[in-house]
């Protein structure tokens, strides 16, 4: 229920917090990301409420108000309580209507420290800063870069250096600088494998790695619940959908590191622009097919034979 930041409000051609509709657009933060998801997926428990006995198994909406924070506050509370059920697999509403999103890359992710002698900048004395030993870490670790995609897996790892952080002011050289490294990890370069490509150019320059989080790469099947249950929905209304790992990390990487894994899609939903970016839309014009084709996966993996589908 959260959403990405507003970032420079001067550049949309829009109110962020406009949720208004343009030419059959929902307009502003969180249209597609993913508010409309979350409405879909309350109609569909409404409705399938009142067939509660004609189902197998049980059915359960999470409405995470952390998660692009990053912290997933809701989905770690939910897995956390012993009253609820595990849940045997899971569908997450990302937008975009040609693929189910099956898999993803994992991550790795350190901050590293550099230090160096502090100092004037005038001094003298010639002084090799923190910050210019940052600038050889960082170009060792782009240098140090991970193997190409391997087969079984569609996306190669990806190191990149993603924030740094170091010094104030004109007249003092800093004795500490700070990087932040993301690495996107896959079943061949594991979180491991990541460690100690980072460790071995940190090295180097003595510096101090301290790792942040990670998560591991998944991959569900075509013929694996609940993406199966999806993609057949989705050609059953009509659509030619494929499916697809994506190169960012998702909640399903999280449910995938879950105990033994919880298997999930993480993507299928209505066209969009600019997401986590600038005039953020989405077009209503799929929605109720979206809404189809949820509702009937969901009656697919519940058994109910005798309850009809909503049809387009």
């Amino acid at each position: 229920m959260d959403t990405a930041p507003f970032g420079d409000e001067g550049a949309w051609s829009f109110p962020p917090t406009a949720g208004d509709v343009v030419g059959g657009w929902l307009r502003g933060r969180g249209a597609a990301d993913s508010k409309l998801a979350a409405s879909v997926f309350c109609h569909i428990a409404a409705d399938l409420h009142r067939h509660a006995a004609e189902l197998r198994g049980g059915l359960a909406v999470l409405l995470d108000a952390d998660e692009h924070t990053g912290g997933f506050g809701g989905a770690r509370a939910y897995l956390a309580d012993g009253g609820a059920a595990r849940p045997a697999g899971v569908m997450i509403g990302y937008p975009g209507l040609d693929e189910v999103v099956v898999g993803g890359r994992g991550l790795w992710r350190a901050t590293i420290a550099v230090r160096a002698p502090g100092g004037h900048s005038g001094s003298r004395r010639t002084v090799t800063g923190a910050i210019s030993r940052a600038a050889h870490l960082v170009r060792l670790l782009d240098a140090a870069a991970p193997p190409a995609a391997a087969p079984g897996f569609p996306l190669p790892p990806k190191l990149t250096v993603t924030a740094i952080h170091g010094g104030q002011g004109f007249s003092v050289t800093p004795d500490r600088c700070e990087l932040n490294v993301d690495v996107r990890t896959t079943p061949d370069f594991d979180a491991h494998a990541a460690e100690t490509l980072v460790r071995r150019a940190a090295a180097e320059l003595n510096a101090e790695v301290t790792p942040v989080a990670s998560w591991p790469p998944y991959r569900l099947q075509p013929h694996e619940q609940p993406a199966a249950a999806l993609l057949a929905a989705a050609r059953a209304t009509g659509l030619t959908v494929r499916p697809k790992v994506a190169g960012p990390s998702n909640i399903g990487n999280m449910l995938a590191g879950f105990g033994d894994g919880i298997p999930a899609t993480a993507g299928f939903g209505v066209p969009y622009e600019g997401l986590h970016g600038t005039d953020e839309r989405a077009h209503l014009a799929e929605l109720p097919r979206v809404h189809a084709v949820y509702h009937r996966a969901v009656l697919d993996l519940m058994g109910a034979d005798a309850i009809s589908p909503i049809t387009m």
